[in-house]
């Protein structure tokens, strides 16, 4: 079964957009907070088509709901669709923040973690993009 990633294409595309305007203007806060926003999304999506991916591996895909979300990370990372599975930890606590509270403070930080993960959120596209081929 091969599955469709053009949600997670528009995804990683927008948030790279949003990283490139936000880098050529440097404090602005509108154009930090969207690319938190798309920062979001994005990961939300990585892991649930990393999920699915792993599913249609699986010999057993109804095991697969019974991962906790680490069991999920480290999984992907065994089969090589993650690499430093401790960052996409760091990216899930990163993306709770900003559904909990919001301050300046935890924005930047926010943003910044995003930076990080785009290039991961690509590497993972591409893998999974291979192995659909």
């Amino acid at each position: 079964m091969n599955l469709d990633f053009s949600a997670l294409e528009k995804a990683v595309s927008s948030l790279e957009r949003g990283v490139e305007r936000a880098s050529s203007a440097l404090g602005d806060e509108e154009l930090r907070d969207a690319v938190i926003q798309r920062f979001e999304y994005t990961y939300e999506l990585c892991w649930k088509m990393l999920k699915r991916q792993i599913e249609a591996d699986a010999a057993t895909p109804a095991a697969v709901d019974g991962y906790s979300f680490r069991d999920l990370l480290r999984e992907g990372a065994e089969r090589g669709m993650i690499t430093h599975v401790e960052e996409w930890f760091g990216y899930r606590e990163q993306r709770n923040i900003t559904s909990h509270t919001y301050d300046e403070k935890k924005a930047v930080s926010v943003y910044k973690t995003a930076l990080k993960f785009l290039p991961d959120a690509k590497a993972l596209l591409a893998v999974l993009k291979e192995r659909n081929v």
